[in-house]
């Protein structure tokens, strides 16, 4: 299988419990929920998102013939001789499961990465990954209904937290919407959580630094 990818860089994680941790991002093209063009927004299932998925023209995208090729490409970002044992790469999107296999998931575990993955949840994950974080979209089945974090973007209109609250995840996450109305989001965020304290506050703490 060949592999379409917008991006690779090297940053911090922004969101959620890995928040801080340096990591490899690996953007794959391409999502179910969203052509990713400003044209089709007002039909498609996921409106808010606010990420360049579409092509593979970003820094380090390209199309990546073979696995091995494209876990060479994430290597290349880790700092060399940097705790190769801290070794963390972030497969997102898009929607990085229509594409992310166990071929993939394979030879990035063979140059000693942790492996994560952040989804909408649309899609089963495949069997080997690390930390499986998914981030439901109102209007959609969500079949992997397991994993290590559930991250929900808030507020969504009829897709409220307490639809997920007995699902088996290690942790659960409101992040307010961004947008024009962040503000009001994050406070009613806020006020859920000290509500109900099963739920933690996600902020996009990349966008606070100035990072990417």
């Amino acid at each position: 299988m060949s592999y379409s990818v917008k991006e690779i860089f090297y940053t911090l994680q922004g969101e959620g419990a890995q928040s801080g941790r340096a990591a490899v991002f690996c953007r794959f093209s391409g999502c179910n929920l969203w052509s990713g063009k400003d044209e089709d927004r007002a039909t498609a299932t996921c409106r808010f998102c606010d990420t360049d998925f579409v092509g593979t023209n970003g820094p380090g995208g390209s199309r990546f013939p073979s696995a091995e090729e494209l876990a060479a490409a994430v290597d290349a970002q880790w700092p060399a001789g940097q705790a190769v044992d801290k070794k963390y790469v972030v497969c997102t999107g898009g929607e990085p499961l229509l594409q992310l296999d166990a071929e993939a998931i394979a030879a990035l575990h063979a140059r000693g990465f942790s492996i994560a993955v952040e989804t909408n949840g649309t899609v089963p994950a495949p069997a080997g990954l690390d930390w499986i974080c998914v981030s439901p979209k109102a209007g959609t089945e969500l079949k992997q209904r397991t994993g290590s974090e559930l991250k929900l973007v808030y507020p969504q209109s009829d897709f409220g937290p307490e639809k997920f609250a007995a699902l088996a995840f290690k942790h659960f996450f409101l992040q307010p919407m961004d947008g024009t109305e962040r503000a009001a989001n994050t406070a009613a965020a806020v006020r859920y959580c000290m509500e109900h304290p099963q739920w933690r506050l996600s902020l996009q703490t990349h966008k606070i630094v100035g990072i990417a």
